[in-house]
This record gives structure tokens, sequence and C-alpha cells, in this order.
């Protein structure tokens, strides 16, 4: 069903638009952006790894495994998608385990625009939202016409969510009204003649911004464009979700919120394969955001193939032993 993004407290509305002078123009923003405190990469490197070696055991562990399967956008974005895969993947997002009905739903299932409707379809009133990749995904080397074209086509499709790419060839080029001005128009494209919108994530790409001051300019950057979430990757480089910049974009957005008052989600996607991996990322955001982000809500993870890992995890936590791969269905 459509869902309609919040409406700003009075309070949070009024703190945000005190800081309309910062994207008046491209010098404000400028400097703005390179005004943010430089990031130190060892302190920065140092906590991740150190959140990263918290343990969790018995009941924690199976809360945190079934948080993170709710939390999962089950992804299928190939050339030789078909209906039939499509629909194959929303069953599975419904019922992740068919032999234990417990097993939390997934958060979204996430396709090409041009296979949304039979998404939409096969979900039903499970409640799952449809999420739809856009603007060229996932080079983004398009017209900006074209990327609204392809935005608004798979809203009126029935898309719960948006996920856009960013120029990162403008934002390289230090072009950051251009980046600005795209994610404003995108966001606009995601609303729907009768008052709701899909929700906006921004992909950043970040393995292709090559420095850590400039995965927190970027997510300055979208969040004040208006985004709903801020995601890490496409999933389709060498280089995706890393601890170190998933905790950045954490601290970006504690800041935001403290700034303007406004919530935004975080994605990390891409590489995220294992329990282990997901109950780290979660440890983070708890440490760094605190229980608020903790719901599908404001905290997803893109990764098709940790969803396995979690359900033989959690078998192996209910019955006592590892039941393996072949008790899974491989997508």
């Amino acid at each position: 069903m459509p869902i309609t993004v919040p409406a700003y407290g009075k309070e949070a509305a009024g703190r945000l638009a005190s800081m309309a002078d910062v994207t008046a123009d491209d010098g404000a923003l400028r400097r703005f952006l390179h005004g943010l405190p430089g990031v130190d990469a060892v302190g920065l490197e140092a906590r991740a790894a150190t959140l990263g070696t918290r343990s969790i055991k018995t009941t924690a562990k199976a809360y945190a495994i079934d948080l993170a399967l709710s939390m999962i956008d089950l992804t299928t974005l190939e050339g030789a998608d078909t209906p039939g895969k499509v629909r194959a993947l929303c069953a599975k997002g419904i019922h992740p385990d068919p032999t234990d009905r417990t097993a939390p739903k997934v958060a979204a299932i996430c396709v090409y625009p041009d296979m949304v409707a039979t998404a939409k379809e096969a979900l039903g009133d499970s409640g799952i939202h449809v999420a739809s990749v856009a603007t060229a995904f996932p080079a983004g080397r398009a017209a900006l016409p074209v990327k609204l074209a392809d935005t608004r086509d798979a809203v009126a499709a029935g898309a719960d969510e948006i996920d856009m790419v960013i120029d990162r060839g403008a934002f390289l080029s230090g072009r950051y009204m251009d980046v600005f001005e795209e994610i404003k128009a995108v966001k606009e494209a995601c609303a729907r003649p009768d008052g709701t919108a899909a929700h906006l994530k921004v992909i950043f790409e970040t393995g292709e911004l090559q420095t850590y001051d400039n995965v927190r300019r970027v997510s300055w950057l979208a969040m004040l464009a208006g985004a709903d979430f801020i995601k890490t990757s496409t999933g389709k480089v060498a280089v995706n979700a890393t601890p170190p910049v998933t905790l950045l974009m954490l601290e970006a957005v504690r800041d935001f919120h403290a700034t303007t008052g406004v919530q935004v989600g975080v994605k990390p996607a891409g590489g995220i394969r294992t329990t282990k991996d997901a109950i780290k990322y979660l440890v983070m955001v708890n440490e760094t955001l605190g229980e608020p982000w903790l719901t599908a809500d404001w905290f997803r993870f893109g990764a098709s193939s940790l969803l396995n890992d979690l359900l033989m995890q959690r078998q192996k936590l209910s019955t006592g032993r590892y039941s393996g791969p072949d008790y899974v269905t491989v997508d």
C-alpha cells in the first residue's frame, strides 16, 4: 500500500528552514560542505573495528537475527530477470523459511521499474514494500528528464520506495548544486496526486567517492535535499558497504538530526553476507543512533545473500543443529 512521508513537526520544520541559506546558491553550499569537520580516518576505522568485536549471545542473538531479517531489502537487479523470478522472490520475502512461519518477513522487494507491477501484485496485502531502482541505475549516466521519467514510471506502477543514484561525476567535479537539485527533482517525482509519496533512498556509490570527507559531504548534501534514506552502494562495483563508511554515514545522520530534528534512515548495501556481519552493523546503529533507528523504517540491509545465512543461524538456534545451505532456497 502507498506510504505517506511523515510530515516534519513544527520545530523540525523550523530548524530545517533555518538552514535554507546553506543551499541558497552554489557558493553557500560549497562553503558549508567544505566547512564540515574533517574525518579522522584512523579514529573512524578504529571505532568501527572496536564495535565489530562486540559479542551477542543466546536470546539477544536470536532477537538480532529476527531484526536483521525484517530489515532486508530482498533484491533482484539482473538483465535476465523474469516475472517468474520476481514472483518467486516475493514468495520468499513473505515466508523466508517455509518450514517455520514464525520467521519475520523482509522489509521490501527491490526490482527494476518494469517489474514493479509484478512485485506489487505478488506481494498483495503482505505489508512488504516494493522498492524500485531508478535514475539510470547503476551508473546514473542519463539526462535529468530521463531520470525523472524513470522515477515517475516506477511510482505510477506502485513503487513504495525509490532507490536513486547520484551523479558521482558531478559530485567529484565539485558541482554540488547540480547534485542537490537533481535529488530535489527526483524527490518531487516521488509524489503522487493523492498526496502520498514513495520514500527516496539516495545511493552514493561510496566505493567511487575516494575519501571519507567526501562521504560526509555527500551525506549532508543528500539529507539537505530531502533524502528519506542515505544508502552506501549499488552493489554493482568492487567496493560496496564497509563498516567505517557506514559508521560515518550513521554519524552524519546523528548530527543532522541534532541540528534539524529530521530523522533520516541508512542503508548499507553490497558485501554484507553473514549473520556476524549483520550483527556488527546493528551494534553500530545502536551505539551511534540508538533504539529509534533499530527498525526497518530507519535501517535496511541491501544484501540478498545475507538472508540465507540468517535463516541457517536461526535454525541452528532453534534446533541446535546447523542445517547448511541445502536447507534454504537459492535465489
